[in-house]
């Protein structure tokens, strides 16, 4: 059934604003794009009292020991970072190979367990995070030229979803749609030719979840990864990114060991609470480069 028209014209507004802001967004250079999402940022973290809301309310779960005023700057920060990255997104097309390559550091060590798993033959399940860039590190795992695809929930606006396939197409990443007819079989022949499947778990979504700690508290989170490695035995990686000092994004990758008791959901649920822990680890580094205003911990465990 077709959504009500007042819906699709909603819907075709926010694609057309879209589609008009990253068009002239991405004739900037890199340094004006990021300036302008800096301010877009801190104008949203004023302007969108409910999002500030919910990454206020995360950020008291997570940092309980926090006064309300570095609380309150923390989210501040995180708005303003996520503006910037917003932008860096839209303008990455147009940068040059070694633009690209100075913004997202891959070199020395930085890919080398993916290195690793795809030079044996085995594929890797390589679980990532909504930290520092995701979107341009997985381009800079892509240009590295490693075989990656990122596994994803379609849009409801199907031609969004087409943004987002072109805009990783142009940086060499494929995409895996789990709504998709085929998807299952897609996922497990990337693993069998030796591939690598990219996939986001740090978030409350309508999938299969197990509940594992996260900052001292139960969270509903995707199980497919754990699954599919336990399966497949495709290698565990945890591969994130975060944002330096002097602006630039580092990548890294890690494998994990992978519990093996003959007890499959014993062994599912032990995986995904250590990709979780790394995660955590990951985002307590650099708090103000996570989505706060995700609500992680909306699912309740029975």
């Amino acid at each position: 059934m077709a959504p009500p028209l007042s819906k699709r014209l909603k819907r075709t507004l926010r694609y057309g604003l879209l589609r008009t802001a990253l068009a002239l967004v991405g004739l900037l250079p890199l340094g004006w794009a990021q300036a302008l999402g800096r301010a877009l940022g801190s104008a949203a973290f004023h302007l969108a009292p409910g999002e500030r809301k919910k990454a206020l309310a995360s950020l008291s779960i997570a940092f309980p020991e926090m006064t309300d005023a570095a609380r309150l700057d923390l989210a501040r920060r995180c708005f303003r970072h996520l503006g910037t990255a917003a932008l860096e997104v839209a303008v990455a097309p147009r940068l040059s190979q070694g633009q690209f390559d100075r913004l997202v550091d891959c070199s020395g060590d930085a890919l080398a367990a993916m290195d690793r798993a795809h030079t044996a033959g085995k594929g890797a399940v390589c679980v990532a995070a909504h930290l520092g860039n995701w979107e341009l590190q997985a381009w800079g795992v892509a240009r590295h030229g490693l075989p990656l695809h990122a596994v994803g929930k379609e849009n409801v606006d199907p031609r969004l979803t087409r943004l987002v396939d072109r805009f990783r197409a142009a940086g060499g990443v494929r995409n895996i749609w789990r709504g998709q007819p085929g998807a299952a079989v897609s996922l497990l022949r990337t693993l069998r030719k030796g591939e690598l499947l990219a996939m986001l778990i740090d978030q409350d979504t309508n999938v299969q979840n197990v509940f594992v700690p996260f900052f001292g508290r139960l969270a509903a989170t995707p199980r497919a990864a754990a699954d599919l490695v336990l399966r497949t035995g495709a290698a565990a990686l945890v591969c994130l990114v975060h944002k330096r000092e002097d602006g630039t994004y580092r990548p890294s990758s890690e494998e994990l060991e992978v519990p093996r008791t003959g007890d499959p959901e014993r062994d599912a649920v032990e995986l995904t609470a250590r990709f979780t822990a790394r995660i955590e680890a990951a985002i307590r580094a650099h708090p103000e480069q996570w989505v706060w205003m995700h609500q992680r911990w909306k699912t309740k465990a029975c």
